[in-house]
């Protein structure tokens, strides 16, 4: 199962607020005067996020925005992204969230696919793409560590020739993933560290990982060299990052810049009203 497939499962219970994304007038965003943005950060948007918004139409809208990206696609999708020279910050394609590097059951099959996969996203010019490490099913923290550095570390070397990065995701195993184990960043740095490769590093996501952790500017500051992706999201409900939610985003995306971060950040919510207008929103607010 991809990604995106195990996005759109972990969508559903979410209510009806995917609903109202897709059936909300797509016409005022696209009214708009273009955004003047500051280019401190790269703007990316996750495509699952919109589930009846069509690839081309959310590539032509993201363009107009001047977002630079659309990832959690897969390789039949980026031609669409190209096609209005728009980038994939982070491809989908490989694995799923429940079934990852951490049971070595699954490594034949994970570097079979990310063996196909890294050198189609490096030939595409893309810097990253996703993997996660599965479920514990028992399995304890420390041996899923070391399961995942023996299968991420036999593909570091292919990684490394085609410039593509392996990130993984810290997702939470309180609300959305339970029993996931990579639900915090200690454990993700100690893998990163372990697997010893600048092309493996984690996506932060900041929704996942305030529901976890909290502490988010501060964990940021200090792990900022094993993160190579941020994702956003409002908490609670993972919709628009606005003032109806707890997160503080311009001074979390003012912590990321000052670390010196020249990567993409990925809106990663799901929107309860019009749905590009929610994005535009949500640009505008982390354009520090």
């Amino acid at each position: 199962m991809s990604a995106s497939f195990s996005r759109r499962a972990a969508l559903k219970t979410l209510g009806g607020s995917a609903l109202l994304a897709g059936v909300a007038p797509l016409s005022s965003a696209r009214a708009a005067a273009p955004l003047q943005l500051k280019g401190n950060i790269k703007h990316s948007v996750c495509k699952w996020c919109y589930p009846n918004v069509s690839m081309e139409e959310l590539a032509k809208a993201a363009k107009e925005m001047g977002i630079e990206s659309i990832e959690i696609i897969g390789p039949e999708d980026w031609p669409i992204a190209q096609k209005y020279g728009l980038t994939v910050a982070m491809a989908s394609g490989g694995g799923s969230i429940a079934e990852g590097f951490n049971d070595p059951a699954n490594h034949a099959t994970l570097i079979e696919t990310y063996t196909d996969l890294i050198p189609k996203a490096g030939n595409a010019g893309l810097p990253n793409v996703i993997c996660f490490s599965g479920n514990r099913n028992g399995m304890d923290d420390e041996e899923g560590l070391q399961n995942c550095v023996v299968a991420l570390q036999k593909l570091m070397p292919l990684a490394e020739q085609h410039g593509v990065t392996v990130v993984m995701e810290l997702l939470n195993s309180k609300v959305n993933h339970p029993d996931y184990m990579c639900d915090t960043t200690p454990w993700g740095v100690e893998l990163v560290k372990q697997v010893g490769s600048e092309r493996f590093k984690l996506l932060y996501d900041i929704y996942h990982m305030q529901i976890m952790e909290g502490d988010v500017i501060r964990t940021i500051r200090d792990n900022h060299e094993y993160i190579a992706h941020y994702h956003t999201g409002g908490n609670p409900g993972r919709n628009e990052i606005d003032e109806t939610q707890e997160l503080n985003y311009p001074a979390i995306m003012r912590a990321i810049v000052e670390t010196g971060y020249t990567g993409y950040v990925g809106q990663e919510f799901i929107p309860t009203r019009d749905p590009l207008t929610s994005l535009r929103e949500a640009i505008e607010l982390c354009d520090v």
